[in-house]
């Protein structure tokens, strides 16, 4: 083993960037990106017919002025980890199921009149679903005396 002072050691050393772990919960991520839909004035383009897309091509999916811009628009959201506009990684970082996504993004069930408030109405009931599923269930096992 070679005896080398700290200089030649930080001259030949390389560096990598730690990488942070998020900070923000789903629930709060959620509620962010609720509040920014909320703010949003005017109309959001729906996902379009995201049902008849194949699975890779509907986690590809991308368009303008559609909710998934409105988050990825968002320094905080992208600082947490929202790696961009498309469906699947919002689907991965926001937490949601495929029929969640299509409930809450595709243009047949807003018939060419989405807005940012309905679509944060329809997310903080998707949270509040989860999490009363999570306790209900929480509740059975331990009512059978499993932890949960």
């Amino acid at each position: 083993m070679k005896h080398q002072t700290p200089q030649e050691i930080a001259a030949a050393a390389k560096v990598y960037p730690m990488l942070q772990k998020p900070c923000m919960s789903r629930r709060e991520r959620i509620e962010r990106w609720a509040a920014l839909l909320e703010s949003h004035g005017g109309p959001l383009n729906a996902l379009r017919q995201i049902e008849y897309l194949s699975p890779a091509a509907r986690r590809d999916y991308r368009d303008v002025n559609t909710p998934l811009t409105i988050a990825f628009n968002d320094q905080v959201l992208r600082e947490e980890g929202l790696k961009s506009d498309g469906l699947g990684d919002a689907m991965d970082f926001f937490g949601l199921s495929e029929f969640e996504a299509h409930r809450l993004l595709c243009d047949c069930h807003y018939l060419g009149r989405m807005t940012g408030r309905a679509v944060a109405r329809g997310l903080r009931r998707c949270v509040a679903r989860k999490e009363t599923g999570v306790s209900v269930r929480q509740a059975i096992w331990r009512l059978f005396g499993f932890t949960a």
